[in-house]
């Protein structure tokens, strides 16, 4: 019989949570195939939707999963033209695509069999909510793909250089998606990324909506993963999964394309140094970290399985997101005062209590009428949050009096 140690791990961000130890003891192989076809059977009832056998259905799209992007793409050739605009530093452009050009992690994304066999050790509702983590993420990856493939396909005749690198940092979105896709098989489900290519919405954002919306995914993608990464170095018995260890490298391809989005914004001065540009700035920012907030407190329980106290976690990617972009942004909320993470734990408050109201068995407009006060709140509090008093910030190089500032 195998044995358990119940030891208890203090991770990075104040969660104590009791953990297990590997299996010490031999298995026999006999109970080894039980386990493997009793994983098969409990799959079937985790309740998902398959289109065919392997294949999942993907997950309903919501104001809180993530989006397929389009944009106009007449006016990015514009916005990247050598001739319209002589704001564009093609020297730190060129720069990047050299370092794009590395690929410092082209063999970084290698499975071993460790996959598979920690995959059937995760049951229950834990098995469940991995599934889930691993399908929004890999979602989230291939929306990146979809967006850069086809930017670098239309700038190829306005700006080889910016869109040689649209172009490699799909690559590295479809390698990070394809690794997150084959991580799912691990538990016997997979996306169809190519039915989802031609059957999702794409959401139209205007170029600097893409902007500040991309810059904003890559830098908190960084944090989360880096964040994630730290903690169970620390508390390794929280690793239950080999995924994870992928991190610390995979995390500098999230910061390589923020840094990247960061030149582009440089190269638009009018998108972030006017009073329009502090609003739509603001807006951004909250409306990245408010739907982050509420999706993984929706799914408290992955974080837990890693040992996470999920506020603190999201609390800490929020202020480190917030001081990166405090570098680009003219203007950027100000997530230290005590006021802005009371609001957003009412907001997860209000937000459980609508989750719960769509369990309920009663009829859809009976429903209705239960989220609407609810729904009222929730405005209300994000609007008290976007007009809350923000941080004046911005890039050095615009500042008006660069020997004021202190870094």
């Amino acid at each position: 019989m195998a044995t358990m140690l119940n030891k208890r791990v203090t991770g990075a961000f104040g969660k104590q949570a009791p953990v297990r130890s590997a299996r010490v003891a031999a298995v026999r192989p006999s109970r080894s195939a039980v386990r493997v076809a009793a994983t098969a059977a409990t799959d079937k009832d985790l309740g998902f939707q398959t289109m065919r056998d392997g294949i999942k259905v993907a997950a309903d799209e919501t104001l809180l999963t993530p989006r397929f992007y389009t944009t106009d793409f007449d006016e990015m050739e514009r916005l990247f033209s050598l001739e319209l605009n002589k704001n564009l530093d093609m020297e730190e452009f060129d720069a990047m695509l050299a370092e794009f050009k590395q690929d410092y992690n082209q063999r970084h994304f290698v499975r071993n069999e460790t996959f598979k066999a920690a995959a059937e050790k995760i049951q229950g509702p834990t098995r469940k909510i991995f599934i889930e983590f691993l399908e929004r993420s890999c979602t989230a990856e291939f929306s990146g793909f979809l967006l850069y493939k086809e930017l670098g396909r239309r700038l190829k005749a306005t700006n080889p250089a910016v869109a040689e690198i649209f172009t490699l940092m799909s690559r590295d979105e479809a390698r990070h998606a394809g690794f997150l896709n084959k991580a799912m098989s691990d538990f016997n489900l997979a996306l169809d990324l190519g039915f989802l290519t031609k059957n999702r919405k794409y959401t139209f954002f205007k170029p600097k909506f893409i902007f500040y919306a991309t810059y904003l995914s890559e830098k908190i993608g960084y944090w989360r993963y880096i964040s994630i990464y730290r903690h169970l170095q620390r508390n390794p018995d929280n690793q239950l999964y080999p995924l994870f260890e992928y991190f610390e490298n995979w995390c500098q391809d999230e910061n390589r394309h923020g840094d990247f989005f960061t030149a582009v914004l440089k190269s638009q001065p009018d998108m972030i140094n006017d009073w329009a540009a502090k609003l739509w700035s603001r807006f951004f920012c909250l409306s990245v970290y408010i739907t982050m907030y509420l999706n993984d407190h929706q799914r408290d329980a992955f974080y837990s399985s890693l040992g996470l106290n999920t506020t603190q976690f999201n609390q800490h990617v929020i202020i480190e997101t917030n001081k990166s972009t405090e570098r680009i942004f003219p203007a950027v909320p100000d997530v230290e005062n005590p006021e802005f993470f009371r609001r957003m734990d009412l907001l997860v408050k209000y937000n459980e209590q609508l989750v719960g109201i769509g369990r309920m068995n009663l009829p859809a407009p009976v429903k209705a009428l239960l989220r609407l006060p609810l729904l009222e709140r929730m405005v209300a509090e994000v609007f008290q949050v976007f007009i809350m008093t923000p941080k004046e910030s911005g890039s050095y190089d615009f500042a008006e009096n660069k020997a004021a500032l202190v870094y």
